[in-house]
């Protein structure tokens, strides 16, 4: 997928995410935000999974971990979920991990759990 449309896709999941916000608001679990935004992004026909495996390796080694991305839309970006009251740097590093072990360019931090979701997005990117 092309820069052009990794950004326009990513901006159309922002839109559905928005869209969340504006009908739960801000306070509820990170599971709730999950699920509605999956169905959101169901309706606008955006092709996501969510829970999906990320595997780790250590010098060629798969590592018996438990990581879990997520939303992965189009097999293209990550969307990394929080409902929390403050932001931790952590996440964004946390997001580019994931970008890196999946081989992704592009991933969205989204925290739920802002009064204006603009203020709680992050764009991380890795080589984009």
């Amino acid at each position: 997928m092309d820069e052009i449309r990794i950004n326009q896709l990513s901006l159309e999941i922002i839109g559905a995410a928005i869209e969340v916000h504006k009908l739960l608001g801000p306070g509820l679990l990170e599971h709730t935000y999950q699920e509605a935004l999956m169905f959101e992004l169901k309706l606008r026909k955006i092709q996501a999974r969510s829970e999906v495996e990320l595997p780790a390796q250590y010098k060629g080694h798969i590592l018996n971990t438990n990581y879990r991305i997520d939303i992965l839309i189009e097999n293209e970006i990550i969307v990394e979920l929080k409902a929390t009251e403050y932001d931790n740097p952590l996440y964004a590093k946390q997001l580019l991990t994931y970008l890196r072990l999946s081989s992704k360019r592009l991933g969205l931090l989204i925290n739920f759990n802002r009064e204006l979701l603009k203020n709680g997005i992050t764009r991380v990117v890795n080589n984009l």
